[in-house]
C-alpha cells in the first residue's frame, strides 16, 4: 500500500510517498482501508516534532480517517468487514490501510459521504468537548471564536449558534468571514482591517466565552474583552506565537483561562467521549451540522495540502482521498 512518510522532522516538502507493507490488526484493532483522510493543524507540528506526540520515525501523519473496515482483529466485537466507519488516532492516518483500536472507531451515519466524515471527528469533538464540557457554555451567552473560518473555528461557530449563544466570529479577511455568517455568525469581526480591542469594546455586555485556536497577538484583547467570570479556551497556537497573559487580568474580573486537550480527555474519558461523539452524530445525521470541505488533495498531494494550512489559505477543512 502507499502512504505518506514523514522520515525526518521537517517541513511539509521534506514528506514522501513509499509502497510500505500493509497493517495487520493487533488483539482489539481493525484495519481500515482509507477511502479519506482529514488534515488537521496538529499535522503540521508533529511533523517538525513540535506537537505534543513525538513518534518513532518513520510515520504517517494524519488523525482521522473514513473508510471500510478491511480486516477485524481478536476481540474486536460490534465491526465487521465491509462496515463503514470514521476512525480517529494521533497519527497513520495519510495512507491507504490504517490499524486502530476499535474503541477510537464509530460508525459512519448513513448518507454521510467519506469526505465529509473525514473532516468530521477532530475539530467537531474537539470543539464539542470545550463548550459543552469545559466552558458549559449556555444559551443567551456571547462567544467569540478566534480564526473562526478554519477547521476548529468554524465548528466552533456551528456548535455555537447550535447552543443558542450569540456568536461573534473574528477572521482575517472578508470572504471568511461570509463563511462564518453562512455558518451561523452573529457578528462579524475583520482583524486584519479592525482594531480587535477597540472592536470587542462595542460589544454589549461583554464576551463570556473565547475560542481561541489562534493564540498570539489577538489572545490578550480576547481576553480583556471577557466579562465577569468569563471563560478563556486555550484551544492551540495556529500562529505559531504561545501568548503570555499579565496574572491580573483573570484576577480582576474572576476570568478562567482554560485549556483544551481533547486527545487526552478521549483516552482518560471513553465514555463521556463515546457520548459526546453519539451527540455529534446524530446531529450531523440529522443535518444541524454541515461539515465544510473547501478542498480536496489525493494522497500524493499531502505536502501541498498542509502547506495550505499553515499559509492560511484554507477554510473549514482540507481532505485527502486515496481515490
Amino acid at each position: 500500500m502507499k502512504a505518506v512518510l514523514c522520515k525526518a522532522w521537517g517541513p511539509p516538502d521534506s514528506l514522501v510517498v513509499e509502497d510500505v507493507p500493509s497493517p495487520r490488526p493487533a488483539k482489539g484493532q481493525i484495519v481500515v482501508t482509507v477511502k479519506a483522510c482529514g488534515v488537521n493543524f496538529p499535522d503540521t507540528l508533529i511533523i517538525q516534532g513540535k506537537y505534543q506526540v513525538r513518534p518513532e520515525l518513520p510515520f504517517s501523519p494524519g488523525g482521522e480517517i473514513a473508510g471500510l473496515v478491511k480486516e477485524v482483529g481478536e476481540g474486536v466485537q460490534g465491526f465487521h468487514t465491509g462496515d463503514a466507519v470514521i476512525a480517529f488516532a494521533g497519527y497513520g492516518g495519510y495512507a491507504e490501510e490504517m490499524a486502530v483500536d476499535a474503541a477510537r472507531a464509530v460508525t459512519m451515519p448513513p448518507g454521510v459521504d467519506f469526505s465529509t466524515a473525514a473532516a468530521f471527528v477532530v475539530t467537531y469533538a474537539t470543539t464539542h468537548h470545550a463548550l459543552k464540557d469545559i466552558a458549559k457554555l449556555r444559551a443567551g451567552e456571547t462567544l467569540l471564536v478566534l480564526g473562526a473560518a478554519g477547521g476548529t473555528g468554524l465548528a466552533a461557530v456551528e456548535l455555537g449558534h447550535l447552543a443558542g449563544a450569540r456568536v461573534i466570529a473574528a477572521a482575517s479577511s472578508d470572504d471568511k468571514l461570509e463563511t462564518c455568517r453562512r455558518y451561523g455568525a452573529d457578528v462579524t469581526i475583520n482583524y486584519e482591517k479592525q482594531d480587535l480591542r477597540e472592536a470587542l469594546r462595542n460589544i454589549a455586555g461583554g464576551v463570556d466565552v473565547v475560542y481561541d485556536p489562534v493564540g498570539g497577538k489577538y489572545a490578550e484583547p480576547a481576553l480583556r474583552a471577557t466579562a465577569w467570570r468569563g471563560r478563556y479556551l486555550v484551544i492551540g497556537f495556529a500562529s505559531g506565537e504561545i501568548p503570555k497573559f499579565p496574572l491580573n487580568l483573570p484576577l480582576l474580573m474572576e476570568r478562567q483561562v482554560l485549556g483544551v486537550y481533547w486527545g487526552e480527555f478521549s483516552r482518560r474519558e471513553p465514555e463521556a467521549n463515546l457520548q459526546n461523539l453519539k451527540e455529534l452524530a446524530g446531529w450531523l445525521r440529522q443535518g444541524k451540522l454541515k461539515p465544510y470541505v473547501s478542498a480536496t488533495y489525493p494522497l500524493e498531494r499531502a505536502a501541498d495540502a498542509l502547506q495550505d494550512l499553515l499559509s492560511r489559505k484554507a477554510q473549514g477543512k482540507i481532505v485527502l482521498v486515496t481515490d
